[in-house]
């Protein structure tokens, strides 16, 4: 009979470099505690990295950067939102920052969600969900809600012509129907900074 320990490597190896799993993926190949132990040899073998408690990937390496490199915050929230099969949103200076308006990586990402509230640590990064309204997850372009949620970071009237003309610039690329749906939803100053692109 083959081993909780070779049934998760043989998994693992299937997957793409960069893919982030958790211990709940392997939890139908054998007891919580033979797949801890197996997932502890796989981090010492090397075919696994830890990201935080339960949540791991696999080594991804750059030839380009010789180096490995790990994912993206994003790329670990939208992961453990799948999981959870929850909505996010990214907030304020990771929305901006998504968008080109600042070159200011966040070390803290915070992100709205329908699922539970909770802070993981990544590393020297924090990424914490944030419980939030219905109304704030109905944004639908992918565009369009980034750009709402930036200028309320921002605050009414504080942005620079600079940020205005590079919203409209990425607004242009924005799917209308999404758009005219987001513009409904957003503030009345941030709808009308919106609606200029249409």
């Amino acid at each position: 009979m083959i081993s909780t320990d070779d049934r998760i490597e043989q998994k693992i190896k299937r997957l793409n470099p960069g893919s982030i799993v958790f211990t709940e993926d392997f939890q139908s190949f054998g007891s919580s505690g033979a797949v801890a132990v197996a997932l502890h040899r796989m981090v010492k073998k090397g075919i696994l990295r830890t990201l935080a408690r339960g949540i791991f990937v696999k080594p991804k390496f750059s030839k380009l950067l010789n180096q490995e490199v790990l994912p993206s915050t994003e790329q670990v929230a939208k992961a453990i939102a799948k999981r959870d099969r929850a909505r996010i949103l990214p907030t304020g200076i990771y929305a901006q920052n998504i968008l080109g308006l600042s070159t200011q990586v966040p070390l803290k990402s915070v992100f709205l969600t329908d699922g539970s509230p909770r802070k993981i640590t990544i590393g020297n990064r924090t990424i914490q969900f944030k419980k939030t309204t219905p109304k704030n997850l109905a944004l639908k372009g992918n565009i369009s809600k980034l750009v709402v949620l930036a200028l309320k970071e921002i605050g009414k009237d504080k942005a620079t012509d600079d940020e205005l003309n590079k919203i409209k610039t990425l607004l242009k690329r924005e799917n209308v129907k999404d758009l005219k749906h987001d513009i409904s939803l957003a503030p009345q100053w941030i709808a009308e900074i919106m609606a200029k692109t249409l």
